[in-house]
């Protein structure tokens, strides 16, 4: 079960919340002291087992990269949620970009973006992804954004024009977006996306039904599952992609039924990653999931017929985006030898 508390806790030095100021980002204790379910702050987070690790990068190309974004002054989510692949990613050429600017409307506890009112949409921001597609030579672009509910479309014009530009300028590059739920605006979005797809279309479902009060406050499962599904119908030729996080308190049974949903919803492709908390403000981990259970969620999802799935301890949703899409197989998490000698895996 969930290890997520359901009280309110106040910081002996902070009794309200700060209130949400235009263009000010809300982290930590702030952003999350208003949802329904309240997070106890983590006074010794567990120990990372030998799993969760990450490839060693060339510092030089993240630092090519980072400079490059801020140059055209965008955001990426692997800096914003504090992706642990960054490096790596980014040492492989690829980055996620997050439209819509760095501040999202909703108070998810598990994500380290900013919460807060956000500024008004930047209309050059469309061209400037466009030009950095084109300045890194991308094959395949992943596009995201962060929730903006003050928005009539929730941002789904921006994502056509971001779409536009860089086709315009990069006509060999693949895209994929990477949508919020666009809850209460499924019908204009669907509208707008349809007529302009990209060539996959990913939606992060996050977590199991049971546990959506605690994790995805403002937003609904089976709505997340029909944006997906009518996604599809309206463009049988688009591949759609949906994420979700384990050890967050749900039961194997749980994701398999989940999967299970998925899979009735039409979704080609699946990742599957372990949730690591950005901060000791944030959801705790209830669990380090071990790689043989990811790997029995991979064997289940192909006995089901997803197109791809992927899952392991780093995997994420836009995690080397393009060789999933290609179909190759996921890369096997990282293992120290000692580890798997103790579980009999390698000879002494």
């Amino acid at each position: 079960m969930s290890s997520i508390a359901v009280q309110t806790y106040v910081p002996a030095a902070k009794a309200k919340p700060k209130k949400a100021i235009q263009g000010e980002k809300l982290r930590g204790y702030d952003k999350v002291a208003r949802i329904p379910i309240k997070v106890i702050p983590t006074v010794e987070a567990k120990k990372k087992p030998d799993w969760i690790r990450v490839k060693l990068s060339s510092p030089a190309e993240v630092a090519r990269i980072k400079a490059k974004l801020r140059e055209q002054k965008l955001y990426t989510v692997c800096e914003e949620a504090a992706c642990p692949n960054l490096a790596q990613c980014f040492s492989d050429g690829t980055a996620t970009f997050m439209i819509m600017g760095d501040i999202c409307t909703r108070r998810c506890p598990f994500c380290d973006v900013g919460h807060g009112r956000p500024n008004e949409l930047d209309k050059d921001e469309p061209r400037h992804t466009a030009e950095t597609i084109l300045g890194l030579k991308l094959k395949y672009a992943v596009i995201t954004s962060v929730d903006r509910d003050d928005l009539k479309d929730g941002g789904a014009a921006h994502f056509v024009e971001v779409l536009n530009e860089s086709r315009a300028l990069s006509p060999n590059c693949l895209i994929e977006i990477l949508v919020p739920d666009f809850r209460g605006r499924m019908d204009i979005a669907l509208d707008l996306l349809t007529e302009t797809a990209p060539d996959v279309f990913n939606h992060n479902i996050e977590t199991v039904p049971r546990l959506y009060k605690a994790f995805r406050p403002g937003s609904d499962y089976q709505h997340s599952l029909d944006l997906l599904k009518i996604y599809k119908e309206r463009r049988p030729d688009i591949a759609t992609k949906c994420g979700f996080m384990v050890g967050l308190g749900e039961t194997e049974e749980e994701i398999y039924a989940l999967l299970d949903d998925l899979k009735a919803h039409d979704v080609d492709m699946i990742t599957v990653g372990q949730y690591l908390q950005p901060s000791k403000n944030h959801a705790p981990v209830d669990r380090y999931v071990h790689p043989d259970e990811f790997e029995r969620y991979m064997e289940y999802g192909k006995k089901l017929g997803f197109f791809n799935i992927w899952a392991g301890p780093m995997v994420r949703s836009s995690y080397f985006a393009d060789r999933q899409f290609y179909g190759e197989d996921c890369p096997a998490p990282i293992r120290s030898q000692k580890a798997l000698i103790a579980e009999g895996k390698l000879g002494c």
